[in-house]
């Protein structure tokens, strides 16, 4: 957020890569958000890359004031923005065209909105739960790939469910497979959850200008999440 909001260097490429980068992890939330408001798939569709194009375009994040605090509510406000004041009919023509900078996975992202509760939940709430299961993916990616370059990738696909709340994985099961014992699977484990509390750290102080919105922000995000199925917490 900070790289990507630094309006001195915003129309170089650190401040596009930074935007891009935060653009490709949390563009299904907006989907899910826009899919939910809109009713309609291929609408949806042409919102998203529509806005996506905008950001990343014209220079958009300039207005996000390190006084307001969150990405996340940044870009929110701004898609609510943008669909109220400045998409009209004229965006609907360009789907399929040469409209959007993100390659999006709409097929994907249909799949997974489908999966949603169908009760009258807000998109305002889809849209923080998306954003919070996005959030910890990205998060686990980066965990594997710790483990992957030290050769461990097969441990942390073992020890990864302890992560997950998974209750069929014991530190016994765990111990054999990995052909250790249960101490020291249970001293991973401890390495494990500790590394990842780090890695949500950083990856939520990159959506924020300040430090002391993380724990807020940490706060909120498993508050979400815990009101979803449990995932990840």
């Amino acid at each position: 957020m900070l790289a990507a909001g630094n309006s001195d260097d915003q129309h170089g490429s650190k401040a596009g890569q930074a935007l891009e980068t935060l653009c490709q992890t949390y563009w299904f939330p907006l989907y899910a958000y826009i899919r939910r408001r809109c009713g309609d798939e291929h609408q949806a569709q042409d919102l998203t890359q529509a806005f996506f194009h905008h950001i990343l375009d014209k220079a958009t994040l300039a207005d996000a004031n390190p006084q307001r605090g969150r990405f996340r509510s940044f870009l929110l406000t701004a898609c609510k923005h943008f669909i109220t004041n400045e998409w009209d009919r004229e965006n609907a023509k360009k789907r399929g065209g040469d409209v959007g900078t993100l390659q999006l996975d709409f097929k994907y992202a249909e799949s997974n909105y489908r999966i949603e509760p169908s009760d009258p939940i807000t998109p305002e709430i889809i849209f923080e739960r998306e954003w919070a299961i996005a959030l910890l993916n990205s998060v686990l990616d980066l965990l594997k790939q710790d483990y992957r370059v030290r050769g461990k990738e097969a441990d942390f696909d073992l020890l990864k469910p302890f992560l997950q709340g998974n209750k069929s994985a014991t530190y016994s099961t765990v111990a054999a497979e990995m052909g250790t014992t249960e101490g020291s699977v249970k001293v991973a484990v401890h390495r494990l959850r500790t590394r990842y509390r780090e890695l949500i750290r950083a990856e939520i102080e990159q959506t924020v200008e300040s430090s002391e919105h993380v724990e807020d922000e940490i706060r909120r995000l498993f508050e979400v999440l815990s009101e979803k199925s449990g995932k990840f917490l």
